[in-house]
Formats: structure tokens, sequence, C-alpha cells
């Protein structure tokens, strides 16, 4: 393949001198493994089905400007990297630019090598995305990109998540501060405006002097968990739930999952649940093992905190009398079958929220709409 290069338009003549070359003449297709850093893209790049070029490190700005000359001039742009904390800004630009960019999840690029830097994992990502290009699916596993809107939305339950655990983090702080000095604990909700006022009184003057500040932290977590756990509340609040799967379980949910919709059939809820059983089989023996956690966490905790509600409140939901009847078998199965009726109950919520099945075919008692809590003013 003979290919002639061009520069890059000279607005900037550092981002010229550093930037990939540019293929000219002929409609090529390109394909990019990105490796992002916080101020860098390790990029490795590959024309066609061409030799995989050295992987470089640009600027992300650098990196747009190529991606827009090329597609300018004509040509494909592929870009591939990890799901990463960075988010999908750099999905959303790439975009911008004219590619044709995926996402994929988290993996092991080299498993048996002893070496790992940037610069390999960026040559990897462009390998796995040729491959993939070409029809081997497998090779990447690209995750749904959500909606800004859908985005902001999950944000606010992590964010309460985020408080819940700040909140129980401070509480045991002041636990092991009095336990180191007094050789006493702190009771529930000692933080509350009543216990402490007792127990301030109980406490030395420089236990309470460090654990008033502590006091203030607390107060604060709970009023940003107020005001997102209406928030949360609020978007659901119009619609009649089941029993036991209350406004915020719904909120959350629907906030990690996004859309419903999104999922063709049983088993892709439930592989994204996470609770699908490991397996190590070969020839006629099949071994099953642990759940494999393959999906979103935040989902399985949900759903299994709400699979004991269930069990209580619903006694007519069908699930529930498969679970009765294993439990006859011996109670040590009782966290096992939770989790097997977790992933249930995943695919019980997407076929009523897509409409696929009404809450009365599954068996669930819905409770009546309520009125939206009014959101309380944020803290200062």
């Amino acid at each position: 393949m003979n290919t002639s290069t061009s520069s890059v338009p000279q607005s900037n003549p550092a981002v010229a001198a550093s930037a990939p070359p540019l293929a000219s003449g002929a409609r090529h297709v390109f394909k990019l493994g990105l490796d992002v850093d916080l101020r860098f893209v390790v990029t490795a790049t590959q024309c066609d089905h061409g030799v995989i070029k050295p992987a470089q490190k640009f600027t992300r700005a650098q990196l747009l400007l190529w991606v827009r000359a090329q597609v300018a001039a004509g040509h494909t742009v592929h870009t591939v990297y990890e799901a990463c904390g960075f988010g999908y800004t750099l999905h959303h630009a790439l975009v911008g630019a004219g590619a044709q960019s995926l996402v994929t999840t988290p993996m092991r690029l080299h498993p048996e090598a002893r070496r790992k830097n940037d610069r390999a994992d960026a040559t990897q990502l462009c390998v796995r995305l040729s491959r993939h290009l070409d029809g081997h699916a497998h090779e990447l596993n690209p995750i749904r990109i959500p909606t800004p809107s859908e985005q902001e939305r999950r944000e606010v339950g992590r964010q309460r998540e985020f408080f819940k655990r700040e909140l129980r983090r401070l509480e045991n702080h002041g636990r092991a501060l009095r336990i180191e000095f007094e050789h006493e604990t702190l009771p529930a909700g000692w933080a509350g405006p009543r216990k402490w006022k007792q127990l301030s009184l109980e406490c030395s003057a420089f236990v309470r002097e460090q654990l008033e500040p502590v006091v203030a932290q607390i107060r604060a977590c709970q009023a940003q968990m107020k005001l997102l756990t209406a928030q949360i509340e609020a978007r659901v609040a119009h619609e009649k739930l089941p029993k036991a799967l209350g406004a915020l379980t719904v909120g959350l949910l629907d906030g990690e999952v996004c859309d419903w919709k999104r999922f063709t059939g049983r088993k892709a809820i439930g592989s994204y649940t996470g609770c699908c059983p490991s397996e190590h089989s070969s020839g006629g023996v099949q071994r099953f093992g642990h759940i494999d956690r393959h999906g979103n966490k935040h989902v399985r905790v949900l759903l299994v905190e709400a699979v004991w509600r269930l069990l209580r409140w619903q006694p007519n939901w069908h699930a529930r009398q498969k679970y009765l009847e294993k439990l006859k078998h011996g109670a040590s199965l009782k966290k096992k079958i939770a989790v097997a009726l977790a992933r249930q109950l995943a695919i019980d919520v997407w076929r009523w929220r897509t409409g696929r099945a009404t809450a009365a075919e599954l068996g669930w008692t819905l409770n009546a709409a309520t009125a939206p809590t009014p959101t309380p003013p944020a803290a200062c």
C-alpha cells in the first residue's frame, strides 16, 4: 500500500509537529487503540490491515485534531478505549469529531505477559479492535453509553451511596475515639440533637471537643442524603409501585439501568446483575461455582436487599413459592437462594417496567401512588 503524507492544518505548529501522519489519496480505515490518562492519550494506530505502528503519546486536543483531519479527508476512524473513571467525555468528543468510538469493559489485555504499560495496552486494544471489526465480536465487550441526562440521574444515586458510607464512617470514627479515651462506646444515632445533648455531658472535655466537628459533619451528610433521597423518589412518586419495592429502590434501579428496554431478553438482564453462576465444565462433567459478579454491583446490592422484603410482604410472588420449596431441603441454602432470587427479581422488574407483564401477573400487590415529597433546601 503506497500512501503519501500531508501535514496537519498549521493552526497549531506544535500539534502539526507531533501528531500522527495523515494518509491521502485512497480512502482508508484507521483503527486506534487508546490508553487514556488525565492529560495524555497513548495511541496505537493501524491503517487498514497494515502493521500497527508503535504507540505514541498525544494530548487530547492533538488526537481530536488528527481525527477531524482524517474524517475531513474522507477516511474512516475507529477508536476504542476501556471504561474508566474519566467517564465518557472523550467518547463524546471523538464522536463529535467524526470517529466511530467504542468503549469496552476493562479486561486483562495480556494475562500471560509479565510486562504491562500504557503503550502495550494501547497496542493490544488496537489488535482487539481490528479483530472485532473483522467479525470476531468476542474480542471486545462494548458498553452502552448513557446519555448525559441518564448519567446525571445515575450519579445522584451514587452520590447518595457515597454520603451513606461517609455517614457510617464518621459515626464509627466517633465511637472509636470515645473507646480509646474513655473505654465507652456511643449508641446508634449518637449524633442526633437529643442524644448528643445528653452524651456530650457524659464525655470528657477533650473527647467532646474532638467530637463536635464530627457531629457537624454527620448532620451535614444526613441533610445531603435527605436532599438526594427526595430527588430520587420524586421521579417515581406518581407511579403505583409494588409493596416492598419502594420509591427509593425503584428510583435507584431505574437510574442504574438507565433504559430497561435496552435488554432484548431475560438472559441479558440476568447477566447484567452479575448473579449468574460461574462454570468450569468439560465433556460430560458440569461444574457450577459462585456467582461471577460480572455486572453492575449497585444493581446487585439493591436486588438482594429487595428480595428479603418481597419474601415477607409479597406472599403471592411466583418466585417466593420456589424459595419456600427449596428451603425445606436445608436452611443453609437460604443466602444462596436469596442471590438466585435476586436474578429472578431483576427479570421480573424488567418485564414489569417494559410492559411485558403486569404486577398482578407476577403476583405483586401495588401500593397507591404518593404525592412527590417537597425537596428540602440544600444545606449550607
